[in-house]
């Protein structure tokens, strides 16, 4: 086997790993979090900061999934307003059914996780 032959294989490998790769999840809430929160959805750990969140684990982008966030985070952020990662979004539709039952918020400002409240954890401000 030829030098380039190798290469051009090692290189053709690394490539597809990259395509197959999961990419994050992110979510979009309607109210922001005060500071950097981190909140436990059924195992996986999203950071959140304002009012984008990034799950800490891969996940799928479905309404399940969504779902699940949309439940833990609506006291603290209200509904979740977008669930993507860079090759799905939820569409309007979806989202309505990741939000069902949850109420719409309308306290104004922003929102800050209570000490000792379950699966919500505020994270330590780093530079």
């Amino acid at each position: 086997m030829s030098i380039k032959f190798v290469a051009c294989a090692l290189a053709g490998l690394l490539l597809a790993s990259d395509a197959f790769a999961a990419t994050p999840v992110s979510a979009q809430v309607e109210k922001p979090l005060m500071g950097k929160s981190l909140i436990d959805v059924g195992g996986v750990v999203w950071t959140c900061e304002g009012t984008s969140c990034i799950a800490g684990a891969e996940r799928s982008v479905s309404v399940a999934a969504c779902r699940e966030l949309s439940r833990k985070i609506s006291k603290l952020a209200g509904q979740v307003t977008a669930f993507y990662n860079d090759a799905k979004m939820l569409d309007a539709d979806a989202l309505a059914l990741c939000n069902a039952r949850i109420p719409t918020r309308s306290a104004p400002g922003p929102v800050q996780c209570a000490d000792g409240q379950a699966g919500c954890t505020t994270a330590p401000r780093t530079r």
